[in-house]
């Protein structure tokens, strides 16, 4: 072996890159064809594509208005007055629209409500 010095090389640096900034991509779904659907009626389609979606109803038995001292001083046992009195009809609302009035009833001791009137949608502007 020779006593020479052996030259050094330095490989030249890789060229840095910057990271390119990806947006998030939406993806549908696959939507797959209801070949049911396009022998039916296209209003009956719709419908029966509906009767699956769940809805909110709310009962209300009526209002107040209180102070957020009122509201703070409320513990186990205290009695909130409504704007209703007792026997005066509950409003249904579904999805926040007021659908119907109804009475309060029991049922296996559960309480339920039995719709005495509908309202007119044409009419119903009612929000809880």
């Amino acid at each position: 072996m020779s006593d020479a010095p052996v030259p050094v090389v330095n490989p030249s640096p890789a060229p840095v890159q910057t990271p390119t900034p990806v947006s998030p991509v939406a993806v549908a779904p696959e939507v797959k064809p209801n070949t049911e659907a396009r022998t039916a009626s296209k209003g009956q389609t719709s419908l029966d594509m509906l009767m699956d979606v769940p809805l909110k109803i709310t009962v209300e038995l009526g209002r107040t208005r209180m102070s957020l001292r009122q509201t703070l001083d409320l513990v186990q046992g205290s009695v909130i007055e409504l704007d209703r009195l007792a026997g005066d009809p509950v409003d249904v609302f579904v999805n926040e629209r007021l659908l119907a009035k109804g009475e309060v009833v029991v049922v296996d001791d559960k309480f339920a409500v039995r719709i005495t009137e509908l309202i007119d949608p044409q009419a119903n502007t009612s929000k809880p």
